[in-house]
């Protein structure tokens, strides 16, 4: 584990909203699920990374932009999964996408700009159906705890 002073790499006062943007950009990289990089818990992150989870590319208003080159991606096997779940859970009349992106911008900004997109699908999906009954928490993670020996199993 790092010190959050360790972690500090902050941007370098911008002059223009394409610098700011690099900036920011370049440490969102540095923190980014590719990497794998291990983080304390958020009160020990530094304030330049938390400002830089804040400024990741979305389609939120109002904060430094540049143009982006559209770039095709191939959706990982849990992020089509978490797709078709919850479309499924809208064709039967669980939810629709008005309470999907309702409930995504009830996550605060923290968890909104920290997870990646299918992840806030399927965080407000177990957050709608157990406030609706759907499910309870003890299935929701004793499923969870199915799943994650199965894919123990599978990889060894």
């Amino acid at each position: 584990m790092s010190s959050p002073k360790a972690q500090s790499n902050a941007p370098a006062k911008a002059h223009t909203a394409s610098a700011e943007f690099d900036a920011y950009s370049k440490l969102v990289a540095q923190i980014a699920p590719a990497i794998h990089e291990v983080q304390d818990s958020p009160y020990t992150l530094s304030n330049d990374r938390y400002a830089a989870l804040r400024h990741v590319l979305h389609d939120v208003g109002g904060q430094p932009d540049v143009p982006v080159e559209y770039t095709e991606k191939v959706e990982e096997d849990w992020e089509m999964n978490t797709y078709v779940t919850c479309e499924c859970l809208g064709w039967r009349g669980a939810w629709n996408s008005e309470m999907r992106r309702r409930a995504e911008n009830d996550l605060g900004a923290t968890l909104y700009y920290g997870l990646p997109y299918y992840a806030r699908w399927i965080t407000v999906a177990t957050k709608v159906l157990v406030s609706k009954g759907l499910i309870t928490t003890d299935e929701l993670a004793a499923k969870v705890d199915a799943v994650r020996a199965r894919m123990i199993e599978e990889r060894s």
